[in-house]
C-alpha cells in the first residue's frame, strides 16, 4: 500500500523455497546445547543469540540514529526482533570493534523488550502511530522510535524508499514481542535457565562483590566493621522466622536465638531490629519494621525487644523514615512525570534552559525528593557521629525507604562505601538481601501498577548528587552509575528479578543444592526431584550454574567500557578515627539528649525534633502520631542547614579526606542527572559525551575547568586546618 492511503493490509510471510523449510525449522529451533548460536548475515556477522532465544523478524539496510550536538549521525546495520529484546547489529564496514563484540545485550545497540515503554512508527506523509501489540498500521514506517524506560530514545530509520516489506514486519514484530513481554509471557522459565547455562565470554571478576547468601559473607563483613559486640545468628537461616528477611542477621552478642524468637511476632512483616552499620566511635545504626499494632507484648517480650533496640547503648534514637520521607507512591508519580517531561523534549529538540521547560521539572518534584533524602541522611549521620548511641530506622515494612537511608548514611559515613566493591557489597546487603522488592518495584512485568515505584532509582539519583559535590571521594564514576540505573531495566539479572532471598531461592530451584540446610554434624538433605520444575534438572548436571547477577559487568560491557568504569581522580582514605562535620550542615544543638537518672533514655526524632518517649511501645501511651508526609512544606530556597556554610565555606562543599561528607542542599546545588534523564536530547549532552571533535573539546574545557575549582579546594583544605584564611 502507498504512503497515504487509508486502507490497510497484512504483509504476508514470504514462503521458503522446497528443501529450505527443513534448514529454517532447525536454525529457528531452540538449541540443546549451551554455547550461545546465531543467525549469519549475507557478507556479515552473526547475531548472537542465548540458547532459548528465537528471531522472529529482520530488517537489513537500517539506519540507527546517534544524535550529537553538531546534527548527529547515522550507523548502518541489520535490525532484529527476538523473544527477549530488540537487537541492532552494525554492519562491518561501520564499525569493526562493534562487529567482533560478542556481548549479550550491549547497552548501545539492544534493548530488553520489558524496557521497552513506548513504540513510535513515523512516515513522512502522515501521523506518528504509537503502536500496541492490538494495533492496525496504515502505512509503512520510514522510522522507528522506541523509548525505554530507563530514558533511552532509540531511532532506526529504514530504506530510503519507504517501501520495503520488512520495514513494515519488523515494526509489527516488536510491537506484539513486547505486548507479550509486558504480560509475562516472553521471558520462558527454560530461557532463564539456559541464559545462566550459556557459555558466554566470562572472565574474571573485576570487582569482588559478597551476595550475602552465605554465613561467611555476613562474618566477614562483620569482622570489618570491628563491631565486637555483635554476632551473626542464623534463627532466619531456613526462612521459618521471616520470609522477606536475610538468612542470616546481626544481632548482640549474649543474646540468645530462642530469645531473639519472642521479639518477631512484635513488628511488622516480623521484621526485627538488626545492625545494619557499626559506627568507629562506638555508635551503631540498625533498621526494623514498625510496632505491630495488634502485639500485647509481655513483661519478658519487652525486655528483648528492649535489649536488641539499645544495643548495648544507653541511649536509642528511633528515627520515623516516613515521616520526613516522600512515600512509594509519590515517588512513582515524580518518576513517570520526569519521564514523560524528558521524553517531550527528546521529540522536539529544545533546550532544556526553556523557561517552561524548567517549570515542568520543578512540577515533578523529583528534584525535592532527592533533597530531602540527602537532608534525612545527612541529620542520620550526624546523630552517629556525636556520640555513642544506637539509631534504629523505623518504617512501616522496612523495605523501601530504609533500604534507601541505611545506604546514603553508610555512603556518606564511611570510604569503603565509596569503593566500587564496597559499593557493591552495600547494595547487595542493604537491597537485595534485606528484602527490597524489586520485582514490585521496578515492575519489569507489568503484573501490577499499584506496587510499582523506583525507589532504587532514587537512591542512585542521590549517589550522582554526592558523586558531583565529591568527586575525588568516589572510587566509581558517573558511567559506572549509569550502568547500574540501566541494569535495572534487564530482565535478566538475578539482582532485580525477586523481591527477597527466600523467592530467589525458590525461582532458582535448579540450584538447590546450593540452598539446603545443613546441621551441625555434616548430615546435608538429599535432593528431592519433585519440587524441580518440569523439565529441569539437578544443579549437579547443570553445573552450579544460575542467572548472572549485575556485577558480571563483562557480559554487558565491553573492556573498553568498563575501563570507564574507574574514577581517575579518586584518591583513596582509609576510616578516620570519627566522622568530622565539614561545615556544609550545622545540626540543631537546642535538644539536649540527657537521660533520666539511672534509667536507660529512648528518643524519637521525627520531623527535624528529638522527643524522650515515656514507653517503648507507642500504643502504651498513644505519644506516636499518625505519620504526615512533610515534603509538600519544602521549598526551593537554601535550608537553615546550608545558611550558615556559605560564609565559611563559600559555594563549594569541603570534605577532609576520609572525613563525612555531607552535602550542599540548596536550589541550585540539587541538578538534574542531564546524562540519564535527557541522554534522548542532543542539547542537554553538551560536554558530557563527547561525539565529534567540537564535543571532545567542549568537554575537555569543562573538565579543565573542574580541575580548576579541585586546585582551589586542595588550596583552600590546608588553610582551614591551619586556622588561616585563604589568600
Amino acid at each position: 500500500m502507498l504512503p497515504g492511503s487509508r486502507q490497510s493490509f497484512t504483509v504476508r510471510q514470504q514462503q521458503p523455497l522446497p528443501g529450505e523449510e527443513e534448514e529454517e525449522e532447525a536454525r529457528t529451533k531452540e538449541p540443546k546445547s549451551p554455547n550461545m548460536s546465531g543467525r549469519r548475515k549475507k557478507n556479515g556477522p552473526a547475531l548472537q543469540c542465548i540458547p532459548g532465544e528465537r528471531i522472529q523478524e529482520e530488517a537489513t539496510h537500517v539506519r540507527k540514529c546517534v544524535p550529537s550536538r553538531d546534527g548527529g549521525g547515522y550507523v548502518p546495520g541489520t535490525l532484529y526482533c527476538t523473544n527477549l529484546r530488540v537487537a541492532f547489529l552494525p554492519d562491518c564496514s561501520a564499525n569493526t570493534a562493534d562487529c567482533s563484540c560478542p556481548l549479550f545485550l550491549r547497552s548501545d545497540y539492544d534493548v530488553a523488550l520489558s524496557c521497552v515503554r513506548r513504540l513510535v512508527a513515523v512516515n513522512s506523509f502522515t501521523k506518528a502511530k504509537v503502536l500496541t501489540g492490538t494495533s492496525t498500521l496504515k502505512f509503512i514506517p520510514e522510522e522507528l522510535i522506541i523509548y525505554c524506560r530507563d530514558f533511552r530514545v532509540l531511532r532506526f530509520r529504514f530504506h530510503e524508499s519507504g517501501l520495503e516489506p520488512q520495514a513494515f514486519r519488523v515494526t509489527m514484530a516488536i510491537a506484539q514481542a513486547q505486548e507479550s513481554s509486558s504480560r509475562g509471557r516472553g521471558l520462558e522459565p527454560t530461557a532463564l535457565r539456559n541464559l545462566g547455562n550459556s557459555q558466554l565470554k566470562k572472565e574474571e571478576e573485576e570487582f569482588p562483590t559478597p551476595l550475602f547468601e552465605a554465613l561467611r559473607d555476613w562474618e566477614k563483613e562483620l569482622k570489618r566493621l570491628g563491631a565486637a559486640g555483635w554476632r551473626v545468628s542464623p534463627v532466619n537461616e531456613r526462612f521459618d522466622m521471616s520470609t522477606s528477611l536475610p538468612k542470616y542477621l546481626w544481632v548482640p552478642n549474649g543474646f540468645l536465638d530462642n530469645e531473639l524468637k519472642r521479639a518477631f511476632v512484635h513488628f511488622n512483616g516480623r521484621r526485627i531490629p538488626r545492625l545494619c552499620w557499626h559506627h568507629p566511635g562506638g555508635s551503631d545504626l540498625l533498621r526494623a519494621a514498625s510496632f505491630h499494632a495488634d502485639s500485647d507484648p509481655e513483661k519478658e517480650d519487652m525486655r528483648c525487644v528492649e535489649t536488641l533496640m539499645l544495643a548495648g547503648h544507653s541511649q536509642c534514637v528511633l528515627v520515623e523514615t516516613g515521616a520526613d520521607l516522600p512515600s512509594p507512591a509519590e515517588i512513582q508519580q515524580a518518576h513517570l512525570r520526569l519521564w514523560g517531561l524528558s521524553l517531550c523534549l527528546a521529540d522536539s529538540f529544545a533546550a532544556p534552559a526553556d523557561e517552561k521547560w524548567l517549570s515542568g521539572l520543578e512540577g515533578t518534584r523529583w528534584l525535592d525528593y532527592v533533597r530531602v533524602c540527602l537532608r534525612k541522611a545527612s541529620e542520620v549521620a550526624v546523630l552517629l557521629a556525636e556520640r555513642s548511641r544506637s539509631v534504629i530506622l523505623q518504617e512501616t515494612d522496612d523495605r523501601d525507604l530504609n533500604c534507601l537511608l541505611a545506604s546514603l548514611v553508610q555512603v556518606m559515613s564511611e570510604p569503603h562505601a565509596r569503593t566500587i566493591s564496597g559499593f557493591q557489597g552495600l547494595v547487595q546487603r542493604e537491597w537485595v538481601a534485606a528484602g527490597h522488592a524489586f520485582q514490585q518495584r521496578l515492575n519489569l512485568w507489568q503484573k501490577n501498577e499499584r506496587d510499582e515505584s523506583p525507589v532504587f532509582l532514587l537512591f542512585l539519583d542521590c549517589i550522582w548528587q554526592l558523586l558531583r559535590q565529591f568527586p575525588e571521594s568516589f572510587e566509581f564514576t558517573e558511567a559506572y552509575l549509569l550502568a547500574l540505573h540501566d541494569s535495572t531495566c534487564v530482565p535478566f539479572l538475578s539482582t532485580f528479578l525477586f523481591n527477597c532471598q527466600w523467592e530467589r531461592g525458590r525461582n532458582n530451584q535448579h540450584r538447590f543444592l546450593n540452598q539446603l540446610y545443613t546441621p551441625i554434624n555434616g548430615w546435608r538433605e538429599t535432593l528431592c526431584l519433585e519440587i524441580l520444575p518440569k523439565d529441569s534438572y539437578p544443579a549437579k548436571e547443570a553445573g552450579g550454574a544460575s542467572l548472572p547477577s549485575v556485577w558480571e559487568w563483562g557480559l554487558r560491557y565491553s573492556f573498553q567500557q568498563r575501563a570507564q568504569f574507574r574514577n581517575p581522580s579518586y584518591r583513596h582514605s582509609s576510616n578516620s578515627n570519627g566522622p568530622v562535620r565539614n561545615g556544609n550542615f550545622l545540626p540543631q544543638t537546642s535538644h539536649k539528649m540527657e537521660n533520666p537518672p539511672g534509667n536507660r533514655a529512648v528518643f524519637a526524632f521525627s520531623k527535624g525534633s528529638l522527643s524522650l518517649q515515656a514507653q517503648l511501645f507507642p500504643w502504651k501511651n498513644g505519644s506516636f502520631s499518625k505519620k504526615v508526609s512533610r515534603w509538600a512544606q519544602l521549598s526551593e530556597g537554601p535550608g537553615e542547614q546550608d545558611k550558615p556554610s556559605r560564609g565559611k565555606s563559600g559555594l563549594r562543599p569541603l570534605a577532609p579526606r576520609g572525613l563525612l561528607l555531607l552535602p550542599l542542599q540548596a536550589g541550585p546545588f540539587i541538578q538534574l542527572w542531564k546524562r540519564c534523564y535527557l541522554r534522548g536530547n542532543p542539547e542537554a549532552q553538551a560536554g558530557l559525551l563527547a561525539s565529534s571533535i567540537a564535543g571532545l573539546t567542549e568537554e575537555l574545557r569543562l573538565l579543565q575547568e573542574r580541575l580548576s575549582n579541585w586546585q582551589a579546594r586542595e588550596s583552600y583544605s590546608p588553610a582551614i586546618e591551619n586556622g588561616k584564611e585563604p589568600h
